[in-house]
This record gives C-alpha cells, structure tokens and sequence, in this order.
C-alpha cells in the first residue's frame, strides 16, 4: 500500500506545525510553508486528529500568552534589570577567563523597575470586554423632528447661492 502524503510530509512535521500555529500563522500560511492546498490541508485536519489537536493546543497557548501580556501590560508590573560585567584581574587588569576560554561574568548591580500601567492597552481591553460599555461608537436613536431657524440677511446672496439655498429647501420639504 503506499504512503499518502500525510504520512511523509505532514506527520514527521508536526512539531513544526505546532511552532507555526504558536507563532500566530493562520491555516492557509501552514499549508503553503507545507506545500499542500489549503482545502487538502483542511482534508487532512478532518482525517488526523493529532494535526487538529496541535493546531489547538498551540493557538490556545499562543493566545494565553497574548492576553497575559497584554493583561500585564495593561495594569503595570515590576521586573528586575540585571547588570552584568566580565571578571577582571585586579593586578593585571586582564579578564579572567572560563573553562571554555570565555570571560567570567559576575552580576554587578540589580535595579528594581516599574513599567506604568499603559492606558492604550487598558483601553483595547475594555474595548473587547466590555464592548457596551466602552465601544467608541454609540447608537442614539432619535424619534422626532429637527427645526433649523436661519436669521440670515438674504439681500448679502448672490442669485447662485439664493438658487442654491432655494434647492435645499425644496429637498427638505420633499422628505418631510
């Protein structure tokens, strides 16, 4: 019996498959960077599995990790800068190497930082959670009419701008 496609060209590759779906690649990305159609790729998901379950796994994680950063970024945090610097001999001046010819690095300083909350990522957030409450866009219905007074000295108009004026009312009166 011979060996489909799957067998040789998907399945030694699916921790490659699960690396691209964690780094956000769509389907259609993972089938071209396979070489297979899109609807072959969709095909193969329907017969394995193990594909579908990859795929899963590392979008959900990909997608954790994003909503955790963001979260994190959202609301501030603390990280500690480490500062560090090569060995050096004190009489020679010359720095002191490793077993493997590298210099020996030694932690010189370790600063405590703040990152502000980011009210841009706090925004999105609550954008995408709480989308009624704090969507840009707001619904207003209005029931009733609108009445415009103009007190406006007409003799200052040219005979096309009165022409003009003359077409607006008429229009506002059809609709009315």
């Amino acid at each position: 019996m011979a060996v489909g496609k799957y067998e040789t060209h998907i399945k030694p590759k699916l921790l490659l498959i699960e690396a691209w779906a964690r780094d956000g690649l769509t389907d259609e990305d993972i089938a071209k960077n396979l070489d297979v159609g899109v609807s072959t790729f969709h095909a193969y998901k329907k017969d394995h599995p193990e594909l579908v379950e990859s795929l899963k796994v590392s979008k959900d994680e990909a997608d954790i990790k994003v909503e955790n950063a963001l979260y994190k970024r959202a609301i501030g945090y603390e990280y500690d800068e480490v500062t560090q610097e090569p060995i050096y001999n004190a009489v020679t001046g010359d720095p002191i190497l490793d077993e493997y010819g590298e210099p020996k690095i030694a932690i010189t300083k370790i600063v405590r930082k703040m990152v502000n909350p980011d009210t841009t990522a706090q925004i999105f957030w609550l954008k995408n959670r709480k989308p009624k409450q704090w969507r840009d866009k707001q619904d207003v219905e209005h029931s009733g009419s609108v009445t415009t007074e103009v007190k406006h000295d007409l003799k200052k108009l040219n005979s096309a701008e009165l022409m003009q004026l003359e077409q607006i009312i008429a229009k506002s009166a059809d609709t009315e």
